[in-house]
């Protein structure tokens, strides 16, 4: 059962990581087309605070890309290696949970 309840907490640090970078996408896309502006206190600390919480996820992500110039798929690598580890967290919690009903 411990094994279980350390899956279910990866899982939902994985699913607020996720929304991290959501917000930090949608953020960004808000203030390169100039719909919110980043004079406003508020917004310059909420985007603050989203790219140190994302960026050392990104940091990694990006050496290995190749330079796009102005697209940054560091994010969508990122989201992408979430789902997977989200898909592989729930078989190990399906395997422990089916082995331990049989015993």
């Amino acid at each position: 059962m411990l094994t279980l309840t350390i899956i279910e907490v990866l899982q939902v640090i994985l699913q607020f990581v996720r929304w991290i970078i959501i917000i930090q996408i949608i953020l960004s896309l808000l203030i390169s087309f100039n719909i919110v502006n980043t004079s406003n206190n508020f917004i310059r600390a909420l985007y603050e605070g989203m790219e140190r919480l994302s960026e050392p996820l990104y940091r990694p992500i990006r050496r290995m890309l190749p330079d796009t110039r102005g697209i940054d798929f560091a994010p969508m690598v990122v989201l992408l290696l979430i789902v997977i580890l989200n898909i592989i967290l729930s078989n190990i919690a399906l395997s422990v949970a089916t082995s331990s009903v049989a015993v």
